[in-house]
């Protein structure tokens, strides 16, 4: 955070990219509540860990776009075609069945895991409104500065409090290591451009297609990792996430058709008001003139 912060005042500052400042209170707790809910679920998801296998972990957060779909119809009113919403079913399914087997289950984990997938919907449900709400419209890059600035208030302060040696920690790390503290830097650069992206597929297509695309992302890192560190995946693991590409196959062609619907619909209502409009002139086609300008008398028929 301290990172997309930085990166993204620098930006600023440089005039690379202007920075919209934030027009009303309301707006200014909109941007609290978002990086409030990013903190949490980054928090939650990493307490999950310690309770619940990674794989549970997964298959709990491959339920994301559930809550996404029911959260962005609540807050937005977001309504999809129910081609749509039955795609989120493979999608999810996928991502649980690769997962593999019964995983272990604890309570507090399950809960903390559940809690974080709720919050990851709800953020990106806030996200999207703060980037398309006319009134309080700000691009990803301002509201990423923002965030992150909110951000690094909450999390600096805890992290003095809850982990005070952590800094000695890295502090030794980077002495004993240097190249320690460059990878640490260039991660950090990383996760200004996830973040990025993050903001710009939201504004660009939705919160829902957001979630979508990230249960993909598990499929890709899988296939990535079997092509980097040769680890071997089982036909369990080869069958969830074939369902969960065929998912997003499915979400995709839904979304495509949708669209095509709606642009046909928008065009055939405004070929209706045009004509409306021509009509209501009194101006109607001609259909057959007989005469010439040499013979006023001549007499022209309409069509309808």
């Amino acid at each position: 955070m301290v990172a997309c912060a930085s990166i993204g005042l620098l930006s600023s500052v440089l005039g690379v990219t202007p920075l919209k400042v934030v027009k009303s209170w309301p707006q200014f707790m909109k941007i609290v509540v978002l990086a409030a809910v990013f903190c949490l679920t980054v928090v939650l998801g990493n307490v999950s860990l310690a309770f619940i296998p990674v794989s549970f972990n997964q298959a709990i957060g491959s339920t994301t776009p559930f809550f996404t779909a029911i959260l962005a119809f609540t807050m937005q009113g977001q309504r999809e075609v129910p081609l749509t919403y039955a795609s989120l079913i493979p999608i999810m399914l996928g991502v649980i069945v690769a997962s593999g087997g019964e995983p272990a289950f604890n309570l507090i984990g399950f809960t903390c895991c559940l809690a974080a997938t709720a919050l990851r919907a709800l953020k990106s449900v806030v996200q999207s409104m703060l980037m398309t709400d006319p009134a309080e419209k700000l691009d990803p890059m301002s509201l990423l500065l923002y965030m992150s600035g909110v951000s690094v208030a909450f999390l600096l302060p805890m992290a003095v409090a809850l982990e005070p040696a952590s800094f000695r920690e890295a502090g030794a790390l980077v002495a004993g290591s240097p190249g320690f503290l460059y990878w640490l830097i260039g991660n950090s650069c990383l996760a200004y451009f996830v973040n990025l992206t993050n903001f710009l597929v939201t504004k660009f297509t939705s919160a829902l297609t957001l979630q979508v695309l990230g249960n993909a992302k598990g499929v890709v890192a899988a296939a990535v990792s079997v092509a980097v560190f040769r680890n071997t995946v089982t036909v369990q693991g080869c069958l969830g996430y074939a369902i969960t590409v065929a998912g997003v196959f499915l979400y995709s062609e839904s979304k495509r058709r949708s669209k095509a619907a709606a642009a046909a619909g928008a065009q055939a209502a405004a070929t209706g008001r045009s004509g409306g409009d021509v009509e209501a002139k009194g101006e109607r086609e001609p259909l057959l003139a007989s005469g010439t300008a040499a013979q006023p008398n001549g007499k022209t028929f309409f069509r309808g």
